[in-house]
């Protein structure tokens, strides 16, 4: 299956590294260290070079806990990124937002993807999207970003979050956006408990019945550290791990911290498939 991420064709049936590049102060693994446009597109330059096929650029932290930013705050922070890494380099711009006027004015300055969050449930988001005319990542989310974690519950997680994910895939082609043009994200650790996410893990490759590529996105999260006991530093191999396992239940897109060595791991897994 191929997908056109405005202009650049790829084939979805692969599994793809999406390197993240956080430009704002309070991301919890790398909050802060890229939030300068100039670091910014160094941070990004390096993450293609170590094989990056997306950069998913995010103005605003969306870790548990976290306040929402404004519109225009969020604006200043993405717009010299996106536009200086579609200027400077060959990769995929994915903008992490939910904020409409950011859908519209990254797509205009070139991105190829938009990846929210929150599953286009805010006001003008649908319509946004559409608009944009690229391709969107919807995404599982219970709750808000700043209470997704108070005591979430699921009588069976996995045909909840398919039935959610069904639900956002309607509003948005009633939008406008097409279905080519979508991509879904199970949303680990959005709204979840350490078990709901091992349960969304274990059956990932049965959320390929909705017909759309999938994007996974664990790496260095809390989940890693409650199985293994470390700290956000220290949980490359957890992450690796996690990566793995997605790559071979037939994820298209793996979004992480460290590109290279997940890079590595998905040559693997792909040799092994290509192989059989």
């Amino acid at each position: 299956m191929e997908m056109n991420f405005a202009g650049r064709v790829l084939d979805m049936s692969r599994c793809h590294v999406m390197g993240i590049l956080n430009v704002t102060p309070d991301s919890f693994s790398d909050g802060g260290r890229f939030n300068r446009p100039d670091l910014a597109l160094k941070r990004a330059a390096e993450m293609v070079s170590e094989g990056a096929v997306f950069i998913d650029v995010g103005g605003e932290s969306t870790r548990p806990g976290a306040a929402t930013v404004s519109a225009q705050e969020e604006l200043d922070r993405v717009c010299p990124v996106v536009e200086a890494i579609t200027r400077e380099l060959d990769v995929v711009v994915s903008v992490d937002t939910s904020a409409p006027e950011v859908m519209a004015e990254t797509a205009r300055l070139g991105a190829g993807l938009i990846n929210d969050v929150r599953a286009l449930q805010r006001t003008g988001a649908p319509e946004a999207a559409a608009a944009a005319g690229i391709p969107v990542c919807i995404m599982h989310i219970q709750g808000e970003p700043d209470t997704m974690q108070d005591r979430p519950e699921y009588r069976n997680v996995r045909r909840e979050v398919s039935g959610f994910l069904t639900e956002r895939m309607r509003v948005a082609e009633l939008a406008g956006v097409k279905p080519e043009n979508i991509v879904l994200d199970p949303g680990f650790g959005f709204g979840k408990t350490v078990d709901h996410n091992l349960q969304l893990l274990a059956a990932l490759e049965q959320f390929h019945i909705l017909g759309h590529p999938l994007l996974v996105g664990v790496s260095r999260k809390s989940m890693l550290g409650a199985i293994t006991g470390r700290d956000v530093e220290e949980r490359l191999p957890a992450s690796l791990a996690v990566a793995t396992i997605s790559a071979m239940k037939g994820t298209s897109i793996i979004r992480v911290h460290d590109v290279r060595e997940t890079v590595d791991a998905v040559k693997v897994v792909t040799a092994m498939k290509e192989a059989g």
